[in-house]
């Protein structure tokens, strides 16, 4: 341990970590206390069209707001951040899945509807 209360594992310069572990960690759990993605339900949040996100995997290669492998390689990623914007993917599916489940109700019943006039 350090003076200034960092402590480096396998490292004797932990930098401005307060725990660097070189090496693999095991743990039976971690908490991170992080923000959380809960935003995407508000009304104010611009869902992006499914076209935009197709356009920006066509462009990047990756999904907007989540790093590439290659940044991941090169950077890793903070875990809180992380699972926050997996879970803004995963609200932003579930936005788009209820969408589409109301345009199937809508064409089934305009289904329904022409097949009565038939």
């Amino acid at each position: 341990m350090t003076r200034t209360g960092s402590l480096g594992i396998g490292t004797t310069n932990p930098g401005t970590w307060k725990l660097a572990v070189n090496g693999n960690i095991r743990a039976k759990e971690i908490k991170v206390e992080t923000g959380w993605s809960d935003f995407v339900f508000e009304d104010s949040y611009n869902l992006p069209t499914l076209e935009e996100v197709e356009q920006h995997i066509k462009e990047k290669g990756h999904l907007k707001d989540i790093p590439s492998a290659k940044e991941v390689e090169e950077n890793g990623i903070f875990l809180g951040e992380m699972d926050a914007k997996l879970l803004q993917k995963i609200e932003e599916l579930m936005l788009y899945t209820l969408q589409q489940q109301k345009e199937i109700e809508i064409l089934r019943q305009k289904i329904g509807e022409l097949q009565e006039k038939q």
